[in-house]
């Protein structure tokens, strides 16, 4: 391939016709969505009503695989993330994000949008609703492990990696290419599902609805292709008026009016319930008048009462003085600066001073007949 040629591939190629390469739900597709849908019921009825089923999930489980070949333990510890919903949405996007740009249409991520979203609906609504614990979990061997609050049936690995890699097939432009990534896709659902029969975490069965849910939710995705160009042409018509500054796009599909909501006696219309006014669309009634007031009634005279002397207003009178006697008269005093009032505490050291001295005892006086003697 010449290099001209592979720098073409990286520009954006002119506008397309918004139908072109946009798959029908022919009866072939039909045909192959009803026998899906058959064969999801017989593995479910099979895991509750026989016994081989059950029988093959439990002699693989006991045989343990990852025992027998413990040297491709690590390599497929990474292989198995290849069906991890976060790391493959997040490449699969990052290419169909390119893809978009490169042919001026959002539907690849709108088709992969739809997908992911239908998988997760259908496949996690049968997970918590049947409840089945996986080989790690299991308590009774022979045992279906259903409705014991596990989450592992159909397997979301097998299922993911359907999808995921499936939708490159599903929005391929070309036949060859449709045929390579086919392929591609077949190979990464396979090898995903038979690792976690391996690595312990799913029983066979799980895998087998697996691949059967996500096959399921290729093979309908025709049926979304309608609501998926319509959100296309609707998200880049608004593109454009914006980038005008005319505002949004009008909505592909008619929003339905609100029914109209009857106001009962004593609601107005701005306080009904609907976000629409009550009675619209009905002829507007003439406003009533309001009442005049009516004449406010005529009150009694306030008794009269005693004048209160200025000096004893909202005071009682100190005992022994009279309430007509006129209370003393002080006049204001000036205001003193801090360093003029009077120290609360005294002056000098505050630390305790020694007590003062005592005066000296006299000595004892001896007695008469002894005054004088000396010893000798």
């Amino acid at each position: 391939m010449r290099t001209d040629r592979i720098l073409a591939r990286l520009e954006q190629e002119p506008e397309r016709a918004s139908n072109r390469d946009v798959p029908r739900m022919s009866r072939t597709r039909k045909v192959l969505f009803g026998s899906a849908v058959g064969c999801y019921a017989a593995v479910v009825l099979a895991v509750f009503v026989s016994d081989r089923l059950i029988l093959l999930d439990w002699q693989v489980m006991l045989f343990r695989p990852y025992k027998q070949w413990p040297e491709l333990h690590a390599a497929l510890d990474y292989f198995v993330v290849l069906g991890q919903r976060g790391p493959t949405a997040v490449l699969v996007a990052a290419w169909l994000g390119w893809r978009s740009w490169r042919q001026r249409t959002l539907r690849p991520l709108l088709a992969l949008g739809a997908a992911l979203l239908l998988l997760n609906s259908t496949v996690g609504a049968v997970k918590y609703g049947l409840g089945r614990l996986g080989p790690h979990y299991a308590t009774t061997v022979g045992a279906d492990e259903m409705f014991a609050g596990g989450d592992i049936f159909p397997s979301g690995h097998t299922a993911n990696a359907v999808v995921t890699w499936g939708i490159l097939a599903y929005l391929a432009t070309t036949p060859r290419a449709r045929r390579v990534l086919s392929v591609v896709a077949a190979g990464f659902a396979l090898g995903v599902g038979a690792t976690t029969v391996y690595l312990g975490t799913h029983w066979v069965s799980d895998v087998l609805l697996g691949w059967i849910a996500g096959l399921l939710v290729l093979l309908a995705l025709p049926w979304c292709e309608p609501l998926i160009a319509a959100a296309n042409a609707w998200l880049l018509d608004s593109r454009d008026r914006l980038k005008e500054g005319r505002g949004l796009a009008p909505l592909p599909f008619p929003i339905p009016p609100l029914p109209p909501v009857a106001v009962t006696a004593g609601t107005s219309p701005a306080t009904a319930p609907s976000g629409r006014a009550a009675g619209a669309g009905e002829p507007e009634r003439p406003a009533r008048e309001p009442a005049p007031p009516a004449p406010p009634a005529p009150s009694a005279p306030a008794p009269a009462r005693e004048p209160v002397p200025a000096g004893t207003l909202g005071r009682s009178p100190a005992p022994g003085r009279n309430a007509e006697q006129p209370r003393p008269y002080h006049a204001a005093r000036p205001h003193l600066t801090r360093s003029e009032r009077t120290p609360v505490t005294p002056t000098g050291s505050r630390r305790p001073q020694p007590p003062a001295e005592r005066t000296p005892r006299p000595a004892p006086v001896a007695p008469a007949g002894r005054r004088g003697h000396t010893s000798g």
